[in-house]
């Protein structure tokens, strides 16, 4: 099967990454193995200058995608910057896929209102991620390797072309993603973008595509929690059907919901 080297460039503070999560994860079930994703990390903010702007814009994205926000944590203790956590998804890559992690602090930051910017919070986060080792984590975070890990994302983030860039920035919008099969040509979507966008350029560099339609619950052993609109979109559940379906497992004790900000995360129970 030919695999397809994918370079996403994200923040985990970024609210159009987060809104993004309902195609990316359609998109991974939907090319099951043939996609090799590397996340790179681009320092949406060294410091936070206006810290409501990304309440406001997360709002935005909610509004957009369906996906749960709460922008409170944004106007009342927000934090310094996204360079720390960026450097915590450079250290869970140490241990193998950063995707569980870079997850984790998505929901803090964008829902669940963690400040993330400090090493204890970050830990924290890292215990709650079966596949990492906290221990090994708290080192590799404070490693001099994360700096350079994270210099080398944002080498990689400013050689994007010029015109795929945010205005005044020296990275790409964000989210965006480029696809590079075994010809080397590169497939890219930059800014925010709907699932057939990212599964058109999936296909152009040669992903396998097919996966059959996954039950809610089998996805959520995929996905540990997922937003309505995420089991809508993994499960092909339109309108109405995704959450009344949800519910009804609710109901059964099979699946439960968590309530963040205007929405929820569902897991098993």
């Amino acid at each position: 099967m030919p695999v397809v080297d994918v370079y996403y460039y994200t923040d985990p503070a970024c609210p159009w990454s987060w809104a993004l999560e309902p195609a990316v994860r359609r998109l991974q079930h939907e090319c099951a193995e043939s996609l090799r994703i590397s996340y790179v990390m681009c320092g949406m903010a060294r410091v936070f200058e206006d810290p409501g702007s990304v309440a406001v814009e997360s709002l935005h994205a909610s509004d957009r995608s369906g996906m749960p926000v709460d922008g409170r944590l944004w106007l009342e203790d927000a934090p310094r910057s996204s360079h720390p956590a960026c450097l915590a998804v450079k250290a869970a890559t140490e241990q193998g896929d950063p995707a569980p992690y870079l997850r984790r602090l998505r929901e803090g930051l964008l829902c669940r209102r963690r400040r993330l910017d400090g090493t204890e919070a970050l830990v924290e986060e890292a215990r709650m991620v079966p596949e990492l080792d906290a221990a090994r984590f708290r080192i590799d975070l404070g490693s001099h390797a994360m700096l350079e890990g994270f210099a080398a994302d944002l080498d990689r983030a400013a050689a994007v072309p010029e015109q795929h860039r945010a205005p005044d920035s020296a990275r790409p919008q964000l989210p965006s993603l480029e696809f590079r099969g075994e010809d080397g040509v590169t497939h890219g979507v930059y800014g925010f973008s709907d699932y057939e966008r990212l599964l058109d350029a999936a296909r152009a560099a040669g992903a396998a595509t097919g996966s059959s339609t996954p039950s809610i619950e089998e996805a959520l052993r995929r996905f540990p929690t997922m937003a309505t609109v995420e089991v809508a979109a993994v499960c092909e559940l339109p309108g109405p059907t995704a959450p009344a379906e949800l519910w009804r497992l609710a109901v059964g004790w099979r699946v439960k919901p968590e309530r963040v900000g205007n929405g929820e995360l569902w897991s098993l129970a």
